[in-house]
């Protein structure tokens, strides 16, 4: 073979630009740091399952990147949890680098099972990218969550009950992790690593109804758009939004109001229950779950959160409250006192 043309057979593939291809790599575009500060030295990395909207990411990535002077590499996580696991993993890791990504990370973990196989797998994955995130000194780690993925994020916490936290669904950016493809519809993705000539490993997990998230993919969204009309994903993904920009509002405003009404107690913090009992129970509500959690690291179940509410409303001298992560709730004359020990002592400001 001609020198010229072994050249070309080496070269990077460069996909003709479709509307999805596009539309990604326009997705991508919009979060990766520009500057001169990060020119030649900043790393952005994808966490790269092989799937068709982290494969589209990849792509797309690989494109961006280095035109605003990042380098761009992948993390490839092997949970392990299924036969083959480990060629899925290396092919993944093989495309990345024909791709142009460097360098290129795989990651085997472990899971545990603890809380479910979908939780304790997210927490595993979750574990290998901040220690990849950390080992490289990457600027940021791109997620390949979709609007599908948002919408039904979204459901499954309306069906929790869980309240607008919840409901606010994943967010656009939080610390070193980006979701570039919240906008952008799951077909999308697969139809751009199809014309840019991909081919996407497809997840059999994500065909599994024993998953909740797979039922709401593959029966519930497709009952709503068959009876309410196309659209609701974008419904809900839109909704998540703006409960997001209300939730951040909102969490701003509460740490003002904390500042006023929380004191330190032995081994916790102390609430003014004259303060709770004088604003509406949303507002107290989300006072007391949101100190129990900045303060133990612990979130409250509705359930738990009313019953720390009535120490307030329906006093009538019952005793602790045993909460998650070994915190007691306990009234103490004017105060709702939070702590590990059940200690009520309050503490002087300037201890």
């Amino acid at each position: 073979m001609p020198p010229d043309q072994q050249t070309d057979a080496a070269a990077p593939r460069r996909p003709r630009l479709t509307p999805p291809i596009a539309d990604v790599r326009r997705a991508v575009r919009a979060v990766l740091p520009t500057g001169s500060d990060t020119a030649g030295t900043a790393l952005v990395l994808v966490a790269l399952s092989g799937g068709a909207d982290s494969l589209a990411l990849a792509a797309a990535t690989a494109f961006e990147a280095p035109r605003v002077g990042l380098r761009a590499g992948a993390v490839v996580v092997d949970h392990g949890l299924q036969p083959g696991s480990a060629e899925v993993a290396a092919t993944a890791a093989a495309t990345a680098l024909e791709l142009g990504l460097d360098p290129v990370l795989v990651r085997r973990v472990e899971v545990a099972g603890e809380g479910g196989p979908e939780a304790s797998a997210r927490d595993a994955r979750y574990a290998a990218l901040d220690a990849a995130t950390a080992e490289t000194g990457a600027a940021l780690m791109l997620l390949g969550h979709t609007l599908d993925d948002q919408a039904e994020t979204v459901l499954l916490g309306l069906a929790r009950g869980s309240g607008a936290a919840s409901l606010s669904g994943m967010p656009a950016r939080a610390g070193r992790y980006a979701r570039p493809l919240l906008g952008i519809r799951r077909a999308e993705t697969r139809q751009a690593c199809l014309d840019a000539g991909l081919t996407p490993w497809d997840d059999p997990h994500n065909l599994d109804p024993a998953y909740a998230r797979v039922r709401v993919r593959e029966r519930v969204l497709p009952v709503l758009e068959a009876e309410l009309g196309p659209g609701v994903a974008e419904a809900l993904a839109r909704t998540a939004e703006q409960l997001r920009e209300d939730e951040a509002a909102f969490s701003e405003q509460i740490e003002e109001f904390i500042e006023e009404i929380c004191e330190p107690a032995e081994a916790g913090i102390a609430i003014s229950v004259g303060a709770l009992a004088a604003n509406p129970a949303a507002l107290r509500q989300r006072v007391i779950r949101h100190v129990v959690g900045s303060e133990f690291g612990v979130s409250l179940s509705r359930a738990q959160t009313l019953e720390v509410a009535r120490l307030v409303t329906d006093w009538h001298g019952q005793g602790p409250i045993d909460l998650p992560g070994g915190v007691l709730a306990t009234r103490a004359g004017r105060h709702v006192v939070l702590s590990t020990t059940g200690s009520t002592e309050i503490l002087p400001h300037d201890h």
